[in-house]
């Protein structure tokens, strides 16, 4: 842990921000984003927010687009053992060249065969949701 950096953080004026989980303790801490901080996928995913956060804020991401980059860079990996399986199972790693529009053209077939039921029909159940409500049991009864 950096308990030391964060208890000397404030003799030199620095702010502390942190990835806090429930039973962290908040003790020198100015600004605490809540998460989970113990598995490396989430803490990869707070990463990812917060850096899509901050392009939003410098002006250089619009928020009505989305981010082009993907959670997965911000995951950590071992050098040596990506390219140990890289070594191992090289036909895995090889990329596929994917097209624009190849498996979306594909004749899919027509939704309305087969006997599709219409959205006319009345909900399975048959309950009368406008009927009165049930009368309340009493209240000394279980």
């Amino acid at each position: 842990t950096a308990s030391q950096a964060i208890k000397e953080a404030p003799y030199a004026n620095i702010p502390v921000v942190a990835l806090c989980d429930t039973d962290s303790p908040l003790e020198h801490v100015d600004i605490a984003i809540p998460g989970n901080n113990k598995g490396k996928e989430s803490i990869a995913l707070l990463y990812w927010l917060l850096a899509r956060e901050v392009q939003y804020l410098r002006g250089s991401l619009d928020r009505s687009r989305g981010w082009d980059i993907m959670v997965d860079s911000f995951f950590w990996r071992d050098p040596e053992e990506l390219e140990r399986q890289e070594k191992e199972d090289p036909a895995a790693y090889q990329t596929q060249e994917w097209k624009q529009g190849d498996d979306w053209n594909a004749q899919q077939g027509d939704w309305a065969e087969g006997g599709a039921e219409t959205w006319d029909a009345p909900a399975a159940g048959g309950e009368d949701w406008g009927a009165a409500a049930a009368p309340a049991a009493d209240a000394n009864s279980w």
